[in-house]
């Protein structure tokens, strides 16, 4: 019984007694349900019993107890049962031996199909297993020995057809070549059959001998393409016979005979017959064809014993119509005769026309009249008589229309007006059919375009076209490409691209920009500067290469994006040559005390110009501690009696860019609650600061002058001595130290309020004297003193942007700036 439940499932067929049992099968079967799979597997053969081909169980997705409750076994309608079901570990071993060349012969892929049966509920699945060759069978032959007798008269290059080896195996393993015994007279060649079978000839090199060698013993070897390589041998026994003196003769020294054209396969053509009037073995005539290479012996052949000349190719009347075969008869002594056979070949209707275009015009302007010629072609049928008669026309066009002028050649002409507008180019089917039973027939398709006048202007795909460069850019770079596209054909939608002539910030826009007149692709011609424009804004006009030429115009938008070439600059504290500046914190602060501000910007844009601040180096690292994002500098403890006075902070001010690009502060803080303390620690400060760099300079200058001229030595030496002597002087005019902080009503940027502890001071002292008056004043407006040590003797007070400078050697007075 048949059962097909799904599309994946397979047939399974049950045999059971005679009787009820079938009626009650049939029913039983109807009312169940029958689930199914199906598994592949695939070994090699000859594997040993009980060897696993696979886990059927796990590749069912079934446990093994249900393997156990289904009763599950193997169902197969072959006599031998390869297999075996282990259903207690759901597995599947080999049974019986399996041999691919018993169980398929020559056929790929082999294999052999089976069913599982499981019981509550009924479960079907099928299972194939693919069965691989190995290379386990020589090559063989059928003889152990081959007998030839060859007559000591045959010339070089007579051949002798060898019984060819068996080899059961397939694919690579299967027979591969033929090799001959190492010998001074014979050599072999091996050719393939249609179906790829392989065989082998004997050839003669070298004329035999009888008197000198009257029996050759050689080995022919076959050997196959496995790993390892088998082969198989067979002896080859040549008796050399000796010279008869009779040759066969034809009866007829011209055959001929008629075939038809695509005749099947063996069809019979004609008979030769030659005879021999030797005895025994020398009249025993055999037939072959004189010229193997001629390339009729792949369509005839001829039988060697009867004559019989059979067709074994195709036979083709357009090819060639007629056959003259040569065929040669031969004795055992190795004598010929020759005779000729002439095949007329009938043909039958088996080629289509075919058509031959000798003229065809494409493109055809739009304005040309009706019957305006545009192609000619010619049509042949090679085959004969009605089968040759072909009739031409046009399929599914009403445009256009074909005539007949001369024999087998058709003009095709226009019938109607062309309007390009309408259709730009047509496909024009022309169908030749023959008078043949049944008629065949040949499709040609033309291709026919339509010229166009200039009426079209160029068409940009973008109303407006935006691009991006980063600034610095390198001159020349390839920005952006602006395309546009013009209907018309040849040099009429040939497009050139032209920069309009506009200004960019009052400069003509090719000392920007410049544009490839032909790929529309428009460069940089100088680097840009995000700081100085943001943006190019221009015009692009397309031009086509009609007469008039026609045009459009498109505007180009070029952004400039910012790149971070610009280091942060600090504002705020001054740095100055030759000041001294430094804030002051009273020893009382407490922790959070704010000290100053760190003020700097970025003249970059976006994250290149956010800044960050971080304190870099400090005489007390413990004591200070800088916003990030504010820059301010606070205490983060108590000032205590054991800080020093001089407090030296490096802060380095770094912006957000990739690589990032910083710049570095110095700020000077005194902790101090008196100001004659502060102007005591900055006097010797500033004097011994310019004492050594000075005396560094001259002594590394006098080192270099002395190596040089030891003249020019003493002279620098005597200058040094007058100049520490006017030095010694100018220390007890030296200025008053400065004690710098922000303006008056300065307001946080970042809403944090305004710096605390804003004292007036009024300092009075004398050129000639260290020591000096002090006043201290309440809280109220900041005061910036700065001494410039250069000068001596001499201060400037700074009021709302302006600077006083007092006399040398004059008294010095610093009053309260308001």
């Amino acid at each position: 019984m048949a059962c097909g439940i799904s599309p994946y499932s397979r047939c399974v067929r049950w045999h059971f007694g005679c009787g009820q049992k079938w009626k009650l099968l049939f029913f039983f079967l109807y009312l169940i349900q029958v689930v199914s799979g199906q598994i592949r597997y695939s070994i090699p053969e000859e594997m040993k019993k009980g060897s696993l081909i696979g886990n059927v169980a796990q590749d069912l997705g079934l446990d093994l107890k249900r393997l156990r409750s289904g009763r599950a076994r193997i169902v197969t309608g072959e006599n031998i049962q390869y297999t075996e079901l282990k259903a207690d570990k759901g597995i599947l071993v080999v049974k019986e031996r399996i041999d691919r060349e018993q169980l398929c012969g020559d056929k790929t892929p082999c294999s052999f199909s089976f069913e599982v049966i499981l019981e509550n509920p009924m479960e079907l699945h099928q299972i194939t297993v693919e069965i691989t060759d190995i290379n386990d069978h020589s090559p063989a032959f059928k003889k152990d020995t081959i007998r030839f007798e060859i007559s000591e008269i045959a010339s070089a290059g007579a051949r002798f057809p060898l019984t060819s080896a068996e080899d059961p195996d397939v694919g690579v393993n299967g027979l591969k070549e033929y090799v001959l015994t190492e010998n001074e007279h014979f050599i072999v060649k091996q050719t393939s059959n249609a179906d790829g079978k392989k065989y082998a000839e004997m050839v003669l090199q070298k004329p035999l001998d009888r008197e000198t060698n009257p029996n050759l013993s050689l080995k022919l070897i076959a050997v196959d393409g496995g790993s390892p390589q088998r082969s198989g041998t067979v002896n080859i026994d040549i008796t050399v016979l000796d010279v008869n003196d009779n040759a066969p003769v034809f009866n007829q020294s011209v055959y001929k005979a008629t075939v038809t054209e695509n005749a099947p396969r063996d069809t019979y053509v004609t008979t030769v017959n030659a005879s021999d009037q030797d005895f025994g073995s020398n009249s025993i005539v055999t037939y072959y064809f004189s010229d193997i290479s001629s390339g009729f012996s792949n369509l005839f052949i001829v039988n060697e014993q009867s004559g019989v000349v059979l067709i074994t190719g195709l036979i083709d009347y357009e090819k060639q119509n007629k056959y003259e075969l040569r065929i040669d008869a031969k004795d055992q002594g190795g004598l010929t005769d020759s005779s000729k056979v002439i095949i007329e070949v009938g043909d039958v209707n088996d080629n289509s026309p075919t058509i031959s275009v000798m003229s065809f015009t494409s493109p055809v302007s739009e304005d040309s009249p009706p019957g305006t010629t545009i192609g000619i072609i010619n049509v042949k049928d090679l085959d004969s008589g009605d089968n040759g008669q072909v009739t031409c026309k046009i399929e599914q066009n009403t445009v256009f229309k074909i005539k007949s002028n001369l024999r087998n050649y058709y003009t095709l002409v226009t019938d109607t007006v062309l309007d390009r507008e309408s259709v730009s180019e047509y496909n024009i089917t022309v169908v030749v059919t023959d008078a043949g039973r049944p008629p065949l027939s040949t499709i040609k398709n033309f291709n026919l375009k339509i010229s166009d006048v200039n009426d079209n202007a160029p068409a940009f795909s973008q109303s407006l076209y935006n691009a991006f460069i980063a600034e610095n850019n390198s001159p020349g770079i390839s920005v952006l490409t602006v395309r546009a596209k013009d209907p018309d054909e040849n040099q009429k939608s040939r497009i050139s691209y032209i920069l309009e002539d506009t200004k960019i910030c009052g400069s003509p826009v090719f000392e920007y920009v410049s544009i490839n007149a032909e790929s529309g692709v428009i460069h940089a011609v100088r680097s840009f500067d995000y700081e100085q424009i943001k943006e190019l804004v221009f015009v692009v006009k397309a031009q086509d290469g009609g007469s008039p030429p026609l045009s459009s115009n498109v505007t180009v938008k070029i952004l400039i994006q910012d790149q971070n070439d610009n280091p942060p600059q600090v504002l705020y504290p001054v740095q100055t040559g030759g000041s001294l500046v430094a804030e002051m914190v009273p020893r009382s602060a407490d922790v959070g005390y704010l000290v100053t501000k760190v003020v700097a910007v970025d003249v970059d844009s976006g994250q290149n110009a956010w800044l960050s601040y971080k304190l870099q180096k400090a005489t007390d690292r413990a004591l200070f501690e800088v916003g990030l994002q504010n820059g301010e500098i606070r205490t983060i403890r108590q000032v205590t009696d054991k800080d020093a006075v001089k407090q030296r902070l490096s802060v380095i001010v770094e912006d957000n860019g990739q690589p990032s690009r910083s710049a570095t502060v110095i700020v000077n803080v005194v902790v101090a609650d008196s100001f004659p303390e502060v102007l005591s620690e900055f006097t010797d400060f500033t004097q011994d600061k310019e004492y050594n760099d000075n005396l560094t300079f001259y002594l590394v200058l006098a080192l270099a002058v002395v190596s040089f001229l030891f003249i020019t030595c003493l002279v620098v030496i005597i200058s040094v001595k007058i100049y520490r002597w006017r030095q010694s002087r100018i220390m007890f005019h030296s200025n008053l130290p400065v004690i710098p902080y922000y303006p008056p009503r300065y307001s946080d940027t970042l809403g944090t309020g305004t710096l605390q502890h804003v004292y007036n001071y009024e300092v009075c002292r004398t050129t000639d004297s260290r020591k000096s008056d002090y006043k201290s004043g309440g809280a109220g407006s900041q005061n910036v003193l700065i001494m410039d040590p250069s000068s001596t003797g001499t201060m400037q007070r700074i009021q709302s942007g302006k600077s006083i400078l007092d006399e040398p050697d004059s008294p010095l007075e610093v009053s309260q700036i308001m």
